[in-house]
């Protein structure tokens, strides 16, 4: 299903899907020339905003969780999409180490780590989980709230490899994003495949890099289509490392927030969008769910900076010198799901999408970030093969259509990522 959305159906958002369905032919063609140039991430998933009159992403995962959110309907694309993906690597795959992240005391991680697991055992191996704890001396067994149970093994090095006891696998998939940095046991890896590479982790990849590729690749769609790229592009302004507690800091935030919010006022005028613009201010590394201010005005900056200095370092914790943040468009979002706050979220594995989720807020406003505490997730209650659109059908009526409109743009940020990862050199930082 498709949320409620409080505007009207005839909005931009519709003009975009319209011309999106017109010419799904020319689009798949396009990616799948751009596919053969460049080599998508292992996985991704794609935070979407859709304000009526635009529709673009606000973040890209490359160490994604909410598996578990996608419907059982959804599970045999995924399965295809991650033999596809290991074929294109290491064909003669037995063995998959898996790698969690540290949110392991989280319920909603453990599921989706399940969910990865079972993905890839009818893929066709066998999954065994690793931790990279160093004073994990032996196995630890988890209780996953749907049932079962997963045990994370202590990882084993040796030489170029990579393994836990008795078991020498192929690949190495992390679901750690490496914002605390990347431990010595997965660095200089020769013999095995790592997925995500080292340099997909936060210790090397900036959303400022990210974002400034999705320029690129939206530049390049919307040319495809006729289109103004804003439609689907958030501008943005970065500030590199500053140290947003002192004033020469914070007039860096000042002046790009000022600089991007002028654009998007000026964009806003010229569609009649009768919205009252916003930038959201974040660290340039980091998951996105923390260290985030909203702004309005510019100005605001002068009551808010020690907070804004407060909520970054909490998103980087360690960090006590300057930090990179990126100053973002605000993107509205009109979708509401039983009367709350509502956001789609594209997953993806190789170049496929897989399905997706609405992440849904009761408390929070269309123009603030729904990640958090209170936060619900509602899985895309699409049937099997809805991702194929059904031409024909007006704009906004059909959930298969907006879906499919919300693929295309989660595969432009995807593409992006690939942009991202080929021009980030692997020894742009030193893991020791």
């Amino acid at each position: 299903m498709v949320p409620h959305l409080i505007t009207s159906l005839t909005g931009p958002i519709n003009e975009l899907e319209q011309r999106v369905l017109e010419s799904m032919p020319a689009i798949e063609r396009w990616f799948r020339l751009e596919w053969m140039e460049h080599t998508p991430p292992f996985y991704t998933s794609v935070d979407l905003r859709n304000a009526g009159f635009k529709l673009a992403p606000v973040a890209t995962d490359l160490f994604p969780s909410g598996f578990n959110h996608l419907t059982p309907e959804m599970l045999p694309l995924a399965v295809q999409a991650a033999m596809a993906a290991i074929e294109k690597i290491c064909p003669e795959a037995k063995n998959l180490l898996l790698i969690p992240g540290q949110q392991t005391h989280n319920s909603f991680y453990l599921d989706s780590i399940q969910r990865l697991v079972q993905i890839f055992n009818q893929a066709g191996l066998n999954v065994r989980l690793g931790t990279l704890d160093p004073e994990a001396d032996k196995p630890i067994t988890l209780t996953v709230p749907e049932g079962g149970e997963l045990v994370l093994e202590p990882v084993v090095r040796t030489r170029g490899r990579l393994g836990l006891k008795n078991f020498d696998p192929c690949t190495i998939l992390l679901n750690n994003d490496l914002a605390q940095g990347a431990p010595r046991a997965i660095q200089h890896l020769h013999e095995q495949y790592l997925l995500p590479p080292l340099h997909a982790g936060w210790t090397v990849r900036r959303k400022s890099q990210h974002f400034q590729n999705y320029e690129e690749v939206a530049k390049k769609f919307a040319k495809l289509l006729g289109m103004d790229p804003w439609l689907i592009n958030p501008l943005f302004g970065s500030c590199g490392q500053v140290d947003v507690s002192t004033p020469a800091g914070l007039d860096c935030v000042r002046s790009q927030a000022d600089a991007v919010l002028t654009k998007v006022r000026r964009k806003y005028k010229e569609y009649g969008i009768n919205e009252r613009p916003f930038v959201v201010v974040k660290t340039d590394n980091g998951s996105d769910g923390q260290g985030m201010l909203v702004l309005h005005d510019a100005k605001e900056l002068d009551e808010n900076g020690a907070r804004l200095a407060q909520r970054l370092r909490a998103a980087a914790p360690g960090t006590d010198a300057g930090l990179g943040v990126i100053v973002q468009e605000g993107v509205l979002t009109v979708e509401h799901m039983h009367s709350a706050v509502a956001e789609p979220v594209v997953c993806m594995i190789d170049r496929y999408v897989v399905g997706g989720y609405y992440r849904v807020h009761a408390n929070r406003g269309p123009d603030e970030d729904l990640c958090g505490p209170g936060s619900s997730y509602v899985p895309l209650a699409f049937a099997a093969g809805s991702q194929l659109p059904r031409p024909g059908v007006k704009p906004g009526a059909s959930a298969p259509n907006r879906f499919y409109m919300y693929g295309v743009i989660a595969r432009l940020a995807m593409l992006a990522a690939s942009y991202e990862l080929e021009a980030t050199d692997p020894d742009a930082e030193t893991y020791d």
